[in-house]
């Protein structure tokens, strides 16, 4: 069956609109541009097989984006489980993914700011992004989660909570090793 020009001329607006969108929320969890490409890949390739079905229930923004948070999680799962890595180990790893990452610059302390981001569970790490880097609103993010407002806040809240002390445990190492 051949798509409809209409269809066609629809999928390659989203892709102009939201590729670079969906590319870097993808990318500040996986951390991997390799791995950030292939899953844009594959978001857009589901919404593309999914675009006939979309109900309009939501904005076509927050159906992409929940997309790819699926896609997201799904990854990061089975990647620990091929890995058989424990959560602390995985997210050293990608944390020492991201220093040796030739596209993520910055200074010191954005560096640790990412470092500190890494250690947090997937969940977490995915609420902080949205709410911190995109500036997205709680009922924003609910929508594309699936996950109540409260419940959201209470996850950002205590992500910054963990990154707070990391930070400032890692101050403080800083401060005594000079």
């Amino acid at each position: 069956m051949k798509p409809s020009q209409d269809k066609l001329s629809l999928f390659n607006w989203l892709i102009q609109k939201y590729q670079r969108k969906i590319y870097w929320h993808v990318r500040k969890m996986v951390i991997s541009h390799d791995d950030a490409d292939d899953l844009t890949q594959e978001v857009f390739l589901k919404v593309w097989q999914g675009l006939d079905n979309f109900r309009g229930d939501s904005q076509l923004f927050t159906w992409i984006y929940r997309i790819a948070t699926n896609e997201c999680l799904n990854f990061l799962r089975n990647k620990r489980k091929m890995q058989f890595c424990e959560i602390e180990d995985f997210s050293e790893v990608f944390a020492s993914d991201h220093n040796h990452d030739v596209l993520i610059s910055g200074d010191d302390i954005q560096l640790a700011l990412q470092n500190a981001i890494m250690t947090l569970p997937d969940k977490q790490r995915l609420v902080f992004n949205m709410r911190y880097f995109d500036e997205m609103r709680y009922e924003e993010i609910a929508r594309i989660t699936g996950t109540s407002v409260g419940a959201l806040k209470a996850t950002y809240s205590i992500a910054v909570h963990k990154i707070e002390n990391l930070l400032r445990v890692n101050q403080h190492k800083l401060h005594y090793a000079a």
